[in-house]
């Protein structure tokens, strides 16, 4: 933690980095066994493109970053970061159970619909989630999930700030 920030913490998942490194390899020996069986066609294309696809998430939802401070909460997955304003933080709380499939969908950065609110979520499968309601949408999203070793912890800092506002 440093001075200017009142949370910090970088959130990674080991067994999430191991699943996209085997759906890469998978998908690039499929691309190279169609290549050498058949040669270049749609599926050995579509193949290939799974393969790059799973070696971006390898690279890009390695780790979360979450920084929380005074003015905003900051989340930064790779080349992804979103930043809300403290003043637009309406609710908080640990985040309610969803349908099976949207709390296991994956992980990375996922947008879908929970109660009929737009939600964002930077996740990982193993850890739990915080939920973040906004005052004011962020494009379309109202509501934003994200995950957390220490849930207690961003929910305390959360109270406090916004209630500074």
């Amino acid at each position: 933690m440093n001075t200017s920030s009142t949370y910090c913490e970088k959130l990674y998942s080991n067994r999430t980095t191991g699943l996209f490194v085997l759906l890469t390899i998978l998908f690039f020996c499929l691309f190279t066994w169609r290549l050498l069986t058949v040669g270049m066609d749609w599926l050995a294309i579509l193949l290939l493109i799974l393969a790059c696809l799973f070696l971006f998430y390898i690279v890009n939802y390695r780790t979360l970053d979450i920084q929380l401070n005074i003015e905003c909460l900051k989340l930064k997955f790779g080349i992804f970061s979103w930043r809300i304003p403290i003043s637009n933080i309406a609710s908080f709380r640990l985040e309610d159970d969803i349908p099976w499939l949207m709390r296991n969908g994956g992980a990375g950065i996922h947008f879908m619909f929970v109660n009929g609110r737009y939600r964002a979520s930077f996740n990982f499968l193993e850890h739990p989630r915080v939920l973040i309601g906004f005052r004011k949408k962020i494009g379309l999203v109202i509501d934003l999930s994200l995950s957390t070793r220490q849930p207690d912890q961003v929910l305390n800092h959360l109270e406090e700030l916004v209630h500074r506002v």
